[in-house]
């Protein structure tokens, strides 16, 4: 079942054109990723959402076991956002006054090396609706678990989109500007929006995203 599922998440990015943006044949694509198959098993029996829902696998309650992220300067969030689609409808970006390299990775962030790895037990952070960021930062660390950046948010919908809900949406709080915006994840006329709220500000419809560990192979496209 794990490997079917990444077989899935990989196929979907071939599917949507991912290995031309990087310059690579679907097969070399498809090898370049064998490393991370070779240790999804061990890493996911470690690091798994809890109490995973085994018949929903479309992440719309929130807990996904594992996401197949891709980061490769040769495609840029603002490629890959339209890539994302929502019941017909294609993510947009609405990150103004800023632009999305104006984010980046906090330091207390490791991140794994290379250009894709794995995001292992996703939790879409429910119990920190109406919680402002930065409240939600320090719990989120507090419980070993490690905020969402910009990259993972919009890897993650291209796999998962109904893993955004009305009402149920999250900020990326491992993704930072030079001020106090913080980069999220909304619905916006039915569409996924990439946007942003103020760190110090809470919202009703809007928690906060965590995973319990990443897992790499340094790979390189």
């Amino acid at each position: 079942m794990v490997e079917s599922g990444f077989t899935k998440q990989v196929e979907h990015l071939v599917a949507i054109g991912y290995p031309e943006l990087v310059g690579l044949t679907a097969n070399a694509f498809r090898t370049a990723l064998e490393p991370l198959s070779e240790q999804l098993a061990d890493n996911l029996t470690e690091h798994a959402a809890p109490a995973p829902n085994c018949d929903d696998s479309d992440g719309s309650d929130g807990h996904i076991d594992f996401v197949l992220v891709t980061e490769s300067p040769k495609a840029v969030i603002s490629q890959l956002l339209p890539l994302i689609e929502r019941r017909g409808l294609p993510a947009i970006e609405r990150l103004y006054p800023r632009v999305v390299d104006d984010f980046a990775p906090l330091d207390s962030v490791p991140l794994p090396d290379g250009e894709a790895y794995l995001l292992l037990g996703v939790q879409r952070g429910a119990e920190y609706l109406n919680v402002t960021p930065d409240d939600a930062l320090d719990a989120i660390v507090e419980r070993g678990r490690s905020p969402l950046t910009i990259a993972e948010g919009v890897a993650l919908l291209t796999h998962f989109p109904e893993f955004l809900q009305p009402n149920n949406c999250f900020s990326m709080l491992a993704s930072r500007a030079s001020d106090k915006r913080v980069p999220a994840l909304w619905l916006s006329e039915k569409r996924p929006k990439l946007g942003w709220c103020w760190a110090g500000n809470p919202h009703t419809w809007l928690g906060s995203a965590s995973v319990d560990g990443r897992a790499g192979a340094g790979i390189t496209f």
